[in-house]
């Protein structure tokens, strides 16, 4: 899919791997809309690149369903989903502070899974009204996973459970949607320079990139900004999940 003059819109758009995504499809020519809690962040960026902001909760139905009407009212239906926005608190299953709690578990699978598989389905349920376009393709979903998927740390039941679940749905939402010619493919970051780890001493970034196999570094959000955009060029991704992180596996802790 050429990505100029496409209608684009980037959950967690805000920040991080999300902003730079907006960044890259905005400087391709697509129409982006930011959605994102952070709604002054959100208005910033969009301003930047020429896109509109729209605060919403992503694990609110009501919240994602008025952010896809005021994204086809500035644009039109988007042809291309990112789906960035998560949150990725830690906790033990048990440990001496008692029981994970359940509700965090809760919140975490609501936000990361849910509300990724809530703006598919939106996206989707638009892209499939659209007329085709030459090659037969009406969209592409991208979806942001993690090497926690697989390589789930301690204190990292929740988050890994969410990434597992957008790593088991992506093959078959890919062969739901296949009829109407509507992609769905997953990005596994690794160790990325996303405002989680930026936040901490620069000694353990430091750290953190060196157990990176080669580059030995923290990945640059440019370059998942990058992959998204050959995802969104290459029509024969689908269906799949492309780990991007260095050739890492990560350790217990």
């Amino acid at each position: 899919m050429d990505i100029a003059s496409k209608a684009a819109i980037v959950t967690g758009g805000a920040s991080g791997l999300g902003q730079a995504t907006a960044r890259k499809l905005a400087a391709a020519g697509a129409k982006v809309a930011i959605f994102d809690m952070n709604e002054e962040a959100a208005k910033a960026v969009a301003s930047e690149i020429g896109g509109v902001a729209v605060p919403v909760n992503v694990a609110d139905d009501a919240s994602v369903e008025a952010a896809f009407e005021a994204a086809r009212a500035a644009h039109g239906p988007a042809r291309i989903l990112v789906n960035c926005a998560g949150i990725g608190p830690a906790a033990k299953t048990v440990s001496s502070k008692g029981m994970h709690p359940l509700d965090k578990f809760q919140q975490v699978i609501n936000v990361n899974l849910i509300g990724t598989f809530n703006c598919i389905r939106r996206a989707a349920d638009d892209m499939s009204k659209m007329d085709p376009m030459e090659s037969g393709e009406r969209g592409v979903c991208i979806n942001t996973a993690s090497v926690a998927a697989y390589d789930g740390q301690i204190g990292q039941a929740a988050y890994a459970a969410s990434k597992g679940g957008i790593v088991g749905m992506t093959l078959p939402i890919a062969r739901d949607l296949s009829s109407v010619g509507v992609r769905v493919m997953t990005i596994a970051p690794g160790l990325f320079k996303t405002p989680l780890l930026l936040g901490l001493p620069q000694e353990v970034q430091d750290s953190l990139g060196a157990s990176v196999p080669f580059p030995s570094r923290l990945g640059d959000p440019s370059e998942y900004a990058a992959l998204a955009c050959h995802i969104v060029e290459n029509q024969m991704l689908n269906g799949e999940v492309i780990r991007l992180d260095g050739a890492i596996r990560m350790a217990p802790k």
